[in-house]
């Protein structure tokens, strides 16, 4: 039994490093999301995932010593950890409390603080819970489940602390654990998958926010609190289903039944698209997919996605792009997909304004994820493509039914061509995603498609669908599809990863503007880059200048929410701080062709005649941009 792993904590010894709450506080703040990670990690998955963020997070700031405490444990092996005993001490606090922490509760004895759910921090009305991550994370966190709690410790301390065996050893010891060669053994017996422990699944620091169940906590605001736990227990009661929660999988119970809600949840009355429907339709989205997939015919299976849909519980990892609506389906959705992929039975359904993919493991459904993106509106190359599966920094995706051919291409490097990938029934082969990149931006795979009309550029931007890539003037953009519009797009490519997760449906490239440098440096150009969502808000834009044979260009300005750069209003005016070859400072500035006057107020003050402003000044000063359109209509510069 757990319980009778983790003793009393040794004495510490005279000679042990002594920490003060000063060196401890400091080594918590700056250390603080890996050591809730620690926390997270070491916590048994039993509490669920709500409880045990919050768990985490208390567990993490109580680690503080009361006064002078001896840290009697080797200090971090990581960089910037090293001989801090601060860190070394508070991380051996967040051990400790994390295994109290999965002790069963006693009769005969108090419960300890880490045992009860914490009174600090409290989040009312919201579930709290981690990103979601791909099927070798879930697969990871159903292994480390089955573990004992100092097994658990072994197993995050030497693949996040990266710890030697014998200081592994000593923290257990230190934090009270008594069979320390059992829970070394035990955790050998798990495949050593550590490089996953770094991911999101993990980071109980970069949060999902959903609601409680919002009709039960009206009813209990109405009621007595003595009347409203008599009311929970019979409303419960009322609203399990007749065959219980077994068919639903990890559903929640059910809170509302009448014919309209039971046919959308009815697997048998879902909408499946004829195979050759596409072919004779004037419509190009997602409304003539076929359904694809080896599960197409596994009513549990589909019976669980749909109930899953409509109530996820307290275990499904829930994710949806911003403006987003997450509740149930109106009628019952069409199925796009139903299949194993990978280590992962995944359902993709349509209900005309969503898509949403379910996702568990092949080996039962704990740990099942629901993603929804809202793709309304979708056709073309909007309707090209959905994301499949994630796993191992790859991406695979379903493709539409008219796709002919896909393929890979390096957004940064046009002269490379594109790399052939394979396409059965529909499904790519593995894509490395550049959204899941980490570190510099070396190279920015995208996906290439090709049908019928011509080919189409797609970027993964972490979210369901892709983002359509195009380039030219607002209003009339065309394919990424030439060699000129793919250079012209290359040394923007790594700007892509701004717009990651913001619910992006395409992302269009435009030079603006031409402008010649002072002493004899050549000339650069301006290139407005703009993300359209598909909530309809949220657009954000950058302005990038870009000097001659530079590799990549640099954000000049930047705006959210503004109508520049954009079909309605296709004008766009920016400047920058650019220091010459010969050491002087200029502010340069440039806006789109119809731009007749330039004016710099503030820290430089300059004017010019057309689009283009070249004034001599200092490092580091400020200015007001204004233009003057050929209309006689005022813009100003992007911030």
């Amino acid at each position: 039994m757990q319980s009778q792993d983790v003793a009393k904590r040794p004495a510490a010894s005279p000679t042990d490093p002594v920490v003060d709450v000063e060196q401890a506080e400091a080594a918590l703040v700056e250390h603080y999301p890996r050591l809730v990670r620690l926390a997270y990690l070491v916590l048994p998955p039993s509490l669920g995932r709500n409880r045990r963020v919050l768990t985490a997070h208390a567990l993490t700031q109580r680690a503080l010593p009361r006064g002078r405490a001896s840290a009697s444990v080797i200090p971090a092996q990581s960089t910037g950890r090293d001989g801090d005993p601060g860190y070394a001490f508070v991380r051996l606090q967040v051990v400790r409390t994390a295994l109290e922490a999965g002790l069963p509760l006693s009769f005969r004895a108090w419960p300890k603080r880490s045992q009860l759910p914490p009174l600090l921090p409290q989040v009312r009305g919201l579930r709290l819970f981690p990103r979601s991550g791909g099927a070798d994370e879930l697969a990871l966190d159903q292994r480390l489940s089955a573990l004992s709690g100092p097994a658990r410790a072994v197993y995050v301390l030497r693949g996040l602390e990266k710890l030697p065996e014998g200081d592994v050893r000593r923290v257990l010891a230190a934090a009270g654990v008594e069979e320390v060669d059992a829970a070394l053994r035990e955790a050998d017996e798990t495949p050593a998958q550590y490089e996953l422990l770094d991911s999101p699944e993990f980071d109980p620091c970069s949060l999902h926010a959903r609601p409680t169940d919002l009709m039960r906590r009206r009813q209990h605001g109405k009621a007595a609190l003595a009347a409203a736990a008599a009311i929970a227990v019979c409303g419960a009661l009322v609203a399990l289903p007749g065959g219980g929660w077994g068919p639903d999988g990890a559903a929640a119970p059910a809170y509302a039944q009448n014919p309209a809600s039971q046919a959308a949840l009815d697997p048998g009355r879902l909408t499946r698209i004829a195979p050759t429907a596409w072919t004779s339709s004037t419509r190009e989205d997602f409304s003539v997919w076929p359904a694809r997939g080896d599960l197409t015919d596994d009513t549990a299976l589909l019976r669980r996605a749909l109930a899953v849909w409509a109530r996820p519980g307290e275990s499904v990892q829930v994710s949806a792009t911003p403006g987003t609506p997450s509740g149930g389906p109106a009628g019952p959705p069409q199925l796009l997909y139903a299949g194993t992929v990978d280590n992962a039975r995944v359902v993709i359904l349509y209900d005309g304004l969503r898509i949403a993919r379910y996702a568990e493991p092949k080996d039962g459904t704990k740990g099942a994820a629901l993603d929804f993106a809202r793709v309304d509106g979708a056709t073309g190359a909007e309707a090209d493509a959905v994301v499949l599966d994630r796993a191992d920094g790859n991406v695979r995706y379903l493709t539409a039914p008219w796709v002919r051919k896909a393929a890979e291409r390096d957004l940064q490097k046009p002269n490379a061509g594109a790399l052939p990938m394979t396409l059965t029934d529909g499904i790519t082969s593995p894509l490395a995603s550049p959204a899941q990149a980490t570190g510099a931006c070396t190279s920015w795979n995208v996906l290439q498609l090709t049908d019928g009309s011509g080919t189409r550029l797609l970027s993964d931007l972490g979210e369901l669908v892709p983002a359509h890539l195009t380039a030219g003037r607002p209003g009339s953009p065309h394919e990424v599809s030439g060699t000129r519009t793919q250079h012209a797009w290359a040394p923007f490519a790594c700007s892509l990863g701004a717009m990651r997760s913001l619910g992006v449906r395409s992302v269009n490239a435009w030079q603006y503007a031409e402008q010649p440098l002072p002493d004899a440096s050549g000339t650069a150009e301006w290139v407005c880059t703009r993300a359209e969502t598909w909530q309809g808000g949220g657009e954000r834009v950058l302005a990038q200048f870009r000097t001659p044979g530079g590799t990549y260009g640099a954000v000049a300005a930047k705006a959210q929410d503004v109508a520049a750069c954009g079909a309605r209003d296709p004008h766009v005016l920016a400047g920058v701080l650019w220091k010459s070859a010969a050491g002087s400072w200029y502010l340069l500035a440039a806006g789109s062709k119809d731009t007749a006057a330039v004016t710099a107020t503030g820290g430089v003050t300059g004017s010019a005649r057309g689009g283009l402003l070249t004034v001599r000044t200092k490092q580091g000063v400020q200015a007001e941009l204004k233009g003057t359109l050929d209309d006689g209509r005022t813009i100003t510069g992007l911030r």
